[in-house]
C-alpha cells in the first residue's frame, strides 16, 4: 500500500546540542510514520547551516538558503551559536533571517508540567498547571531598527540605538490569534503583558488594540498586566494562566521563565507559524546550544520531541501530536530522565523510551 501524503522536511540541527536533539526528534517522527498503515510518511533534507558553515563560507546559511526552504511544507530546527561567531550574528544570520523573511509573527510557546519531574515551584505540587505563552514574533523590541553612531568622537563617545517597531497590524493579529486560542481550551482567558506606565507610546498601542480586539470575543476573559508583575504571577498564582500574548521580547523572557519553572529548559517546545501558510513555519526547542554538555549524549530531546508534535498539529495531525505528548508524559513518568531535570538517561535512551511507548499506544489505536 503506498503512501496517502508525504511531507518534505527541511532539518537544520545548526549547532551544539541542536545536532542531537533533531536527530531524536526525526527517530520519534519517522517511527510514527512507519506505524501509520501509509498515512503520511515524511521525506527529510538536511541542511548543514549554522556556525561550522560559517567558519567555512562566512555565512550562516547559503545565499539562496531562503529560496531553497520556500519549497518545504515545515522547517525542523535545532539551536543556534557557537563560540567561533558573535551571538548577534549567528542569531540574525540564520534563525531571525527565517522568522523575520518568512513572516512567521506567531511564536507559539506551551508550558507544560510533566510527571515524574520536580518543578521548583511548590504549588506545581498541588495544582494543575497548564498555560501558553503567545509571542508577537515579527516585530517589537526585536524588528532589527537602529544603529550605532558617532564612534569618531573616540573611546567612550558612541552611541547605539535600538528602536522597537509596535503596529497596529503587528498588535492586532497576534491577539486575534491569542484569542482564537483561548477560545479551543477549557480555560478561555487571554493575559495581555504591557508596560505601557513606562514605554507611553508602543505599549499604549499594544494596549489600546487589545482593548479594541477584546471587545470581538466578548466570550473570552481578559486582563492586561505589567510585565514585572505578570513575571510575579507566574510563580506565585500560575493557576490563573490560560493564553499569555506578549510582546517579542517580554514573551521571550516569560517563556524561558515558565520552561524553568517546568524544570527545565530543555522540556520547552515551540512553533514558529506563518499562519496564511505563505512560507513554511519553523519547529524548534527553546533551549540554546548549550556547549558545555554539547556531544556528551546527555542533552534533554523532550523540547525537540514535544516541537515535532507541534508541526504534526500544524499538519493537521492532531491525534497523532497527542500520542506523542501521551508518549513523553509516559517516559518520563516512568523516570527516564536527563541530568537537566534530576536523572542520568541519556539523549538516546529517553528517545529510546520516546519510541516505544508511542509503538505501545499505536498498537492499541
Amino acid at each position: 500500500m503506498g503512501v496517502t501524503q508525504t511531507f518534505d522536511i527541511a532539518s537544520i540541527p545548526a549547532d551544539g546540542i541542536g545536532k542531537e536533539v533533531v536527530a531524536a526528534g526525526r527517530r520519534v517522527l519517522d517511527a510514527l510514520a512507519d506505524n501509520s498503515s501509509g498515512k503520511f510518511a515524511f521525506n527529510w533534507t538536511e541542511f548543514p547551516w549554522g556556525s561550522e558553515y560559517y567558519e567555512q563560507t562566512g555565512q550562516m546559511m547559503a545565499a539562496d538558503g531562503l529560496e531553497t526552504l520556500k519549497g518545504f511544507d515545515a522547517i525542523y530546527f535545532g539551536a543556534v551559536g557557537w563560540k567561533n561567531v558573535p551571538d548577534h550574528i549567528s542569531l540574525w544570520g540564520l534563525r531571525l533571517n527565517i522568522t523575520q523573511n518568512f513572516d512567521q509573527w506567531a511564536n507559539v510557546r506551551p508550558v507544560r508540567f510533566l510527571p515524574g519531574i520536580q518543578s521548583p515551584l511548590r504549588k506545581a505540587d498541588t495544582t494543575e498547571l497548564d498555560w501558553v505563552v503567545v509571542r508577537e514574533n515579527s516585530e517589537g523590541e526585536y524588528a532589527g531598527l537602529g544603529g550605532r553612531n558617532l564612534s569618531g568622537r573616540g573611546p567612550g563617545n558612541e552611541v547605539a540605538l535600538q528602536t522597537a517597531l509596535f503596529t497596529e497590524k503587528g498588535c492586532e493579529r497576534i491577539m486575534r490569534f491569542a484569542f482564537d486560542l483561548a477560545r479551543t481550551r477549557t480555560v478561555k482567558k487571554v493575559s495581555s503583558v504591557t508596560k505601557s506606565n513606562a514605554q507611553q507610546y508602543g505599549m499604549v498601542l499594544w494596549d489600546e488594540t487589545f482593548h479594541r480586539v477584546s471587545a470581538d470575543y466578548p466570550d473570552v476573559e481578559t486582563e492586561s498586566v505589567l510585565v514585572d508583575a505578570m513575571s510575579a504571577k507566574f510563580v506565585l498564582r500560575p493557576e490563573d494562566l490560560s493564553v499569555v500574548v506578549a510582546s517579542n521580547l517580554n514573551a521571550d523572557i516569560l517563556s524561558d521563565l515558565g520552561s524553568a519553572l517546568a524544570g527545565s529548559l530543555g522540556l520547552a517546545a515551540s512553533a514558529n507559524l506563518n499562519p496564511e501558510r505563505r512560507f513554511p513555519s519553523m519547529f524548534e526547542p527553546v533551549h540554546g546550544t548549550a556547549p558545555d554538555i554539547a556531544g556528551k549524549g546527555i542533552s534533554n530531546p523532550i523540547g525537540a520531541i514535544a516541537s515535532a508534535a507541534l508541526m504534526l498539529d500544524h499538519f493537521g495531525l492532531h491525534e497523532e501530536a497527542r500520542l506523542i505528548e501521551a508518549a513523553i508524559e509516559q517516559t518520563t513518568a516512568a523516570g527516564h530522565l536527563t541530568q537537566d531535570v534530576g536523572g542520568n538517561t541519556s539523549t538516546e535512551a529517553v528517545t529510546d523510551a520516546v519510541v516505544e511507548a508511542l509503538v505501545r499506544s499505536l498498537a492499541t489505536v
